[in-house]
């Protein structure tokens, strides 16, 4: 990690990489192309802060050298796309997951015909998913269904009772309100286990303490920025988020197995976590899991911005009603669109700070139509109000469909999704044939 990499005392984080100082995510002419370095601007991205000082968000080409990750080319993708047999989603497409470890490996494996499982997770600190949360669920959804593959995901209750001015009941309380917007998504409920550390950390702990036992404190020191301050339980979680990395900790669905390869598909931010993983991986006897890398959705109120739940209007929640995000779009989302109609026909919009236009290139699954809006406001044929109206139309339906399959989820349907049990493996595999007791689709 270099120097301008920053390691910062720990606050709070997981996969889906909540309440941060929210960048700006570029908009590439061409996501295929590799990421270069954009400038020498410090900025710090940590799993518990993410902040860029420069004018033009993270540069994810520097993060990737840093980190010392690998970007997903064109080559990549079609190879997704040939074992899949079906055209890669469009955050792939469009390299808002952009970079990876080791995702050859698992791909290598599953051409042989060993299968793979899934992991990412989610620390319940709100009553509610903002869109931020979505994107690894949404594109771990398409994973599961496109390779067929179980999906183990970690509910972080404890972390959050550690880092935040909450209590365990509450903590505990706000994770199965969370697998709830989660399930809501479209998992297999015949693939997908949905555990919270305090209902499962037993099962897992052999696991945890091999883990333990393998990373220093002046590891762990080094790598979260852990202080003398810190209580135990933060420098001990680290351990506990890598676990489920390793087919160990799962001995009932796994059958015993301990060499099942894993990726996990999460924010870059997250990364830290799993370098330490990979590190100990070895010397465990464990396979190393794989990642894949998305981009940070960037607040609505621009570069910056926070998204966070102390400001509402900084993120769209999967709660808000149609006229609240239409109203959130309209009035709070950032503009790179020009002061008056003239400026904008004349000179265009900055769509590279334009919000709407970020938010699209996520959510907006249509590439023609995606690089149509772009090319229109940028040039100056469409204004700033149109190109909210577009996003509105996307994301309202979106919104909806969340909330429709949210109330269809029961508690007895969570509970379910939580049970400890053998899950279905493999594409047309049937859940009845691996001991599980619920339908294909919950929602």
């Amino acid at each position: 990690m270099s120097a301008d990499t920053k390691s910062l005392p720990a606050t709070n984080g997981h996969h889906a990489s909540p309440d941060k100082v929210a960048p700006e995510v570029k908009v590439q002419k061409d996501p295929k192309e590799e990421i270069e370095p954009q400038s020498d601007e410090d900025q710090t991205v940590t799993p518990f802060l993410v902040r860029a000082d420069g004018k033009k968000g993270v540069d994810y080409g520097k993060l990737i050298k840093d980190f010392g990750a690998t970007f997903i080319d064109e080559g990549l993708i079609a190879r997704v796309e040939k074992l899949t047999k079906r055209k890669a989603h469009h955050m792939l497409r469009r390299g808002v997951f952009f970079s990876h470890r080791d995702l050859e490996r698992v791909l290598d494996l599953y051409e042989k015909g060993q299968p793979f499982y899934l992991y990412t997770g989610r620390g319940p600190s709100s009553e509610a998913l903002h869109v931020g949360h979505l994107v690894p669920f949404m594109f771990t959804q398409y994973l599961q269904e496109a390779f067929g593959a179980i999906l183990v995901i970690q509910l972080t209750d404890d972390e959050k009772f550690f880092w935040k001015a909450l209590t365990l009941d509450e903590t505990h309380r706000l994770a199965f309100e969370n697998a709830k917007d989660i399930i809501a998504c479209g998992f297999d409920q015949q693939r997908t286990f949905i555990f919270t550390n305090l209902d499962y950390v037993g099962t897992m702990y052999p696991t945890i303490c091999k883990i333990q036992k393998a990373v220093t404190f002046n590891q762990a020191k080094g790598i979260f920025g852990f202080t003398g301050s810190d209580n135990c339980g933060k420098i001990a979680f680290p351990a506990i988020q890598a676990a489920p990395s390793f087919s160990a900790a799962f001995p009932t669905i796994f059958g015993g197995k301990t060499d099942v390869p894993c990726l996990i598909p999460c924010a870059i931010d997250q990364d830290p976590y799993f370098r330490m993983t990979r590190d100990v991986a070895p010397g465990l006897g464990y396979r190393k899991p794989s990642l894949i890398h998305s981009k940070f959705v960037p607040s609505l109120l621009g570069l910056g911005g926070k998204m966070s739940a102390s400001d509402e209007n900084s993120a769209i929640y999967v709660t808000d009603a149609p006229d609240k995000i239409k109203t959130k779009i309209m009035k709070h989302a950032f503009s790179g669109g020009r002061a008056t109609r003239e400026e904008q026909e004349k000179f265009g919009a900055d769509i590279e700070a334009d919000v709407a236009c970020q938010y699209l290139t996520f959510f907006e699954p249509d590439d023609a139509k995606l690089a149509k809006i772009l090319a229109d406001y940028k040039s100056g044929k469409m204004l700033t109000s149109q190109v909210k109206q577009h996003l509105i139309d996307v994301m309202q339906p979106l919104i909806g469909q969340i909330q429709k399959r949210r109330a269809e989820v029961t508690d007895e349907v969570v509970r379910e999704f939580m049970r400890v049990r053998q899950l279905a493996t493999g594409p047309g595999a049937s859940a009845e044939t691996s001991g599980t007791n619920g339908s294909k689709k919950t929602a």
